[in-house]
């Protein structure tokens, strides 16, 4: 998850692209060349471990769009595929 939200903050889609699984990649992603990505909290994780298949990362990152703060709580899903984890889906918690 840290690395996605680097990813996110140095603007990074060829990294977010491959760290998505296939099912569920889009075929681009845009950033808001507005927003500014400003602090990422982990608040929980389940699984996730080497004796697991799947895991979930609750987060919040914290941002700002147009100089406004504000902030994403999500709950990422994971999946391990051909070995490496990649992101599946979320859940907007807020």
């Amino acid at each position: 998850m840290r690395s996605r939200y680097v990813a996110f903050v140095v603007r990074d889609a060829a990294y977010l692209l491959r760290t998505w699984h296939p099912e569920t990649r889009p075929p681009g992603v845009d950033f808001d060349p507005s927003m500014r990505w400003t602090g990422l909290d982990i608040l929980d994780t389940t699984e996730g471990s080497a004796f697991h298949s799947t895991g979930t990362v609750t987060f919040r990152a914290h941002y700002t769009d147009d100089g406004r703060p504000d902030s994403l709580h999500e709950k990422s899903r994971f999946a391990r595929h051909e070995g490496a984890w990649v992101y599946t889906t979320a859940v907007f918690v807020d």
